[in-house]
């Protein structure tokens, strides 16, 4: 069992319990942040995020424009971290900047947040990292760092209700916005079975909840963690962006059962094969196309390759 100091700890992670929505864009760049942080690093430590390696990880690609927004938001969010001695107000970013043409981004930490961000890498393997970047639903995402505080217990805390829509910015403290998923059947669909599929298909977790009655009311939610063999393994962070976007190509083709080495030479080798790639796979992840039958087949079809062999 763990001492009820150590519980407080893990309950008050002040950057997965903050009431923030960050919207899938920012919490893939804050995803790549931790990935990147290393505790030798300068105070005033500058990280390039590379939009190859958005594409190579996740399979999404953020446009310049959704970039800015994203980053934008993210520099002007507060967060607000409270104990016995003090109210603190901290903002994530000194600088950000966009090289022009380079397909990079550099971004310069804010001193005061460094120590939250490191307390919050503490929760994550690299692979946990990846994993993270490979859910595509912002409430999954966040759900998932709630579950990996938790993993070594078996179960988290009970949530509130109400404490965790205005975790996950389903509803305003302040009232001035409109309560998102009222009906706890709307609540189950569009967010807790969709983190819970997504966690599960993508992750080392497998996680399930329950919702706890009060009367007739359902006034809480808890949430079930086991560890299990991931499906895929990780791609290192330390790898160049070149490589990470390589080595994920040919395991999204090993996926789906293309295995021709000329088929897989022409398409490794070719920069909008490639790209048409992930953006299939991304498309085939998130249901946006249906492929049950020969997901091969229609990629072949999508690149103009149809008449090669897929196996």
């Amino acid at each position: 069992m763990e001492t009820s100091d150590a519980l407080q700890v893990r309950q008050h992670n002040a950057i997965t319990t903050a009431r923030y929505d960050y919207t899938a864009c920012q919490l893939d760049l804050l995803f790549f942040l931790l990935s990147k942080l290393r505790r030798e690093d300068a105070p005033n430590q500058e990280y390039q995020i590379h939009m190859n390696e958005v594409v190579a990880m996740t399979g999404r690609e953020w446009h310049y424009k959704q970039l800015k927004e994203a980053t934008e938001s993210m520099g002007s969010r507060m967060f607000e971290v409270e104990n016995d001695e003090a109210y603190v107000q901290l903002w994530m970013f000194q600088k950000v900047e966009y090289v022009k043409g380079q397909g990079y981004l550099r971004i310069r930490l804010s001193e005061d947040i460094r120590p939250y961000l490191f307390e919050l890498k503490n929760n994550f393997t690299s692979f946990q990292l990846f994993s993270a970047l490979k859910i595509s639903s912002k409430y999954a995402k966040r759900i998932y760092q709630l579950a990996s505080q938790w993993k070594d217990i078996g179960e988290t805390k009970t949530y509130d209700l109400e404490e965790f829509k205005l975790m996950l910015k389903l509803k305003d403290a302040k009232g001035k916005e409109p309560e998102q998923f009222q009906r706890i059947s709307d609540l189950k669909a569009k967010v807790l079975d969709i983190a819970v599929r997504q966690i599960n298909e993508n992750t080392e977790l497998k996680i399930g909840y329950t919702l706890l009655k009060q009367g007739r009311s359902f006034h809480a939610v808890r949430f079930y963690v086991t560890q299990q063999q991931p499906k895929q393994l990780p791609i290192p962070f330390d790898e160049s962006p070149e490589q990470a976007r390589v080595v994920m190509a040919r395991r999204h083709l090993e996926t789906l059962g293309i295995k021709d080495a000329k088929l897989v030479g022409r398409i490794l080798g070719d920069e909008q094969l490639l790209n048409e790639l992930f953006k299939f796979m991304y498309r085939l992840k998130t249901d946006k196309i249906k492929a049950d039958k020969n997901p091969a087949g229609l990629l072949l079809t999508v690149l103009g390759l149809k008449t090669a062999k897929s196996s």
